[in-house]
């Protein structure tokens, strides 16, 4: 992992680590959708309620996988906040913090590059 920004924030419930997170009132949560507000991934040590999480908002972080995908496919969240690959689909603004920097299986921790952004169908 090559971060070149972490970015603390107060955990609003615990946090794993390698867990996709959203931004919430005053904190960040566990994200557990495509369409929430995705602002990266949890650092390696995660954090319980009310501490501090660091967050990968630049450069390239890990991230734990939700099933399988393939170097250079789109990432966002899924309802457990791991990562899957983004598909864009009919009238749903889906979210990404990034692209895959490797093959992943289910439960895998891989690196991403982050590079926040959304995907829609045409």
């Amino acid at each position: 992992m090559t971060p070149t920004f972490i970015k603390s924030f107060r955990a609003l419930a615990a946090v794993a680590g390698y867990l996709i997170v959203k931004a919430g009132v005053d904190g960040v949560a566990v994200a557990t959708s495509e369409t929430d507000p995705l602002i990266g991934a949890a650092d390696s040590v995660g954090a319980p309620a009310d501490g501090m999480l660091d967050v990968t908002q630049g450069g390239h972080g890990e991230v734990r996988a939700g099933g399988t995908f393939a170097f250079g496919d789109p990432l966002t969240s899924d309802a457990e906040g791991r990562a899957v690959k983004a598909v864009p689909a009919a009238g749903k603004l889906v979210r990404i913090i990034g692209f895959a920097m490797q093959d992943a299986d289910e439960n895998d921790v891989v690196p991403y590059l982050f590079a926040p952004g959304c995907i829609a169908a045409a």
